[in-house]
């Protein structure tokens, strides 16, 4: 094909351009240990999200995904990067961009409508750089400069130097052969100047890593008696998921072992003295980041969240449903001695699977002996036909609860040791402490301590025959995970509240699920 000199030199630009970014994107994620598609997949909301799902929510479906997206782009951007075998990369290439786009589209609605890195409606740059590649894969043979068309020339014997006067039909002007000789030897240029660039950008790429190390080694040396090192800092992901978090029945739903909790979601963080923590974590907790730690849990098995009735969780609850979310919302409600009924409706409005009364809302009504307004909250639930339960801080509320024989679905229990550092003295311990205000002297009560009877609670616990959720299990971030959780699955609970971050979702969910899948030596019969 006779290419006009000025496109075909066009073509050669924007092969290797397109080449240099498929092996760059192969590369970066090759020298990063902690990328994953999964962040990727797991918004995805439009055709195959179900089955992009799938594959988050399976390690090993999801190990496999990142090696051949990894790889997969690593060896079709040095084809096309090279010019060899450029027709099938072209279009295997084509291929991957165009799942990139499936999973997540610029359509009006979805929420990959909008990009932090651009605006953009229906088209993106993967449909633009797909269409490329498809322009790459139909060109005639010949019209893209590439080692392929080299070859060619060189098999069909076109490639040697021709004698210097060439035969042609009668008529016809004769061809000065030292011209064509001249256009043979420029092809051969444009065949082979990617050789150079790939020179070039194996130097850029060695120049970027040595530069990001030396950057990583000088955060990681600044102060080093007063900062903390970067190098003990590993949280798991994904792919390290040792199996989804095992679940119960209670009802006739299924309750992951492991619940997530919504204090660090709603801004409300337990912070003994660290004034910083609340401002902190309504920062931190963005509509986006509260859907993407959603959807983690999601992923390792955890498919109930406990989380309040205000507006901001209401909203963000619609925009993750919107997106596919399937996550089950136990609702915390708040009834009032003058309107049991308002904050409940809200919560079976808005989708609510279950609703308890707050602890402390329970514990004042059982402090300031108001049983019947406990009781007709939670019967109120009951007539919703959604689980139905109450949370309490003190234990006289399931006792109350049991004596006064009220039928419901749960109890959520705050539970756990009273082994830490920060626990006050057992002989300055009162009931309803945690609902008052915090002291000031050091070994009173100052939002550090929130079961303050946890053998007495084990021993009364085991007589329950309702379903235990535990709370607090972690006294605010006091005891690890490995700990609070053993503790209280071994000691009746059925299960487990947590307050996470989208960074400990994975540990926490392997640790459940190295817990719960050997022997507990339980000193409760599963109730759920």
């Amino acid at each position: 094909m006779n290419t006009p000199p000025a496109v075909s030199a066009a073509l050669l630009v924007l092969r290797i351009l397109v080449g240099w970014h498929f092996l760059y994107e192969g590369v970066a994620k090759l020298f990063s240990p902690n990328w994953t598609s999964a962040v990727y997949l797991v918004d995805s909301t439009w055709f195959l999200s179900g089955f992009f799902r799938w594959i988050v929510s399976n390690p090993a479906a999801l190990r496999t995904v990142d090696l051949l997206n990894i790889w997969g782009l690593t060896a079709i951007g040095l084809a096309i990067l090279l010019g060899a075998m450029v027709r099938t990369a072209s279009l295997a290439g084509a291929l991957l961009i165009a799942l990139y786009y499936i999973a997540q589209p610029p359509f009006i609605g979805l929420p990959s409508a909008g990009s932090s890195e651009g605006s953009y409606l229906i088209v993106n740059k993967n449909l633009i750089e797909m269409g490329v590649l498809l322009l790459f894969a139909i060109l005639p043979k010949g019209a893209l400069p590439s080692l392929d068309s080299l070859l060619r020339g060189l098999k069909s014997g076109t490639g040697a130097e021709p004698p210097t006067r060439l035969a042609v039909p009668a008529g016809e002007n004769h061809i000065d052969l030292s011209l064509r000789g001249s256009l043979r030897r420029r092809e051969l240029v444009k065949a082979l100047a990617a050789l150079p660039v790939l020179g070039f950008f194996i130097l850029e790429v060695l120049r970027k890593k040595s530069y990001e190390e030396r950057r990583l080694k000088t955060i990681q040396g600044i102060d080093a008696v007063t900062s903390a090192s970067m190098k003990a800092i590993r949280f798991a992901r994904l792919t390290d998921l040792k199996g989804k978090v095992p679940a119960g029945t209670l009802a006739n739903l299924q309750i992951s072992r492991i619940i997530v909790g919504g204090n660090l979601v709603s801004g409300f963080g337990h912070a003994r003295d660290l004034i910083y923590l609340s401002p902190f974590l309504k920062s931190y907790f963005t509509d986006e980041k509260v859907i993407e730690t959603l959807r983690l849990c999601e992923a390792c098995g955890i498919n109930t969240a406990v989380l309040r009735t205000d507006e901001s969780t209401i909203r963000i609850l619609d925009q993750y449903r919107r997106r596919g979310g399937k996550i089950q919302w136990l609702a915390q409600v708040y009834p009032k001695a003058t309107d049991v009924t308002t904050n409940i409706m809200r919560a079976v409005d808005n989708g609510a699977v279950g609703a308890f009364v707050q602890g402390g809302v329970a514990d004042k009504f059982i402090q300031e002996g108001k049983m019947d307004l406990l009781a007709r909250s939670i019967e109120f639930i009951r007539s919703k036909g959604i689980l139905a339960g109450t949370a309490a801080h003190s234990l006289l509320v399931p006792m109350e609860c049991e004596k006064a024989g009220l039928e419901f679905d749960f109890y959520m229990k705050t539970f756990h040791h009273d082994n830490y550092w920060s626990a006050h003295p057992v002989a300055n311990r009162n009931e309803f402490d945690v609902d008052g205000d915090s002291r000031p002297e050091h070994d009173r009560y100052h939002d550090n301590m929130w079961c303050i009877n946890p053998a007495e609670t084990v021993e009364f616990m085991k007589s329950v025959k309702k379903a235990w959720i535990a709370y607090k299990v972690l006294a605010a971030g006091a005891i690890h995970p490995k700990e609070g959780f053993r503790y209280v699955f071994q000691n009746g609970a059925d299960f487990a509240c947590v307050g996470m971050f989208d960074f400990q979702v994975v540990d926490n969910a392997n640790i459940a699920f190295d817990i719960l899948t050997r022997d507990l030596n339980r000193q409760r019969t599963w109730c759920a």
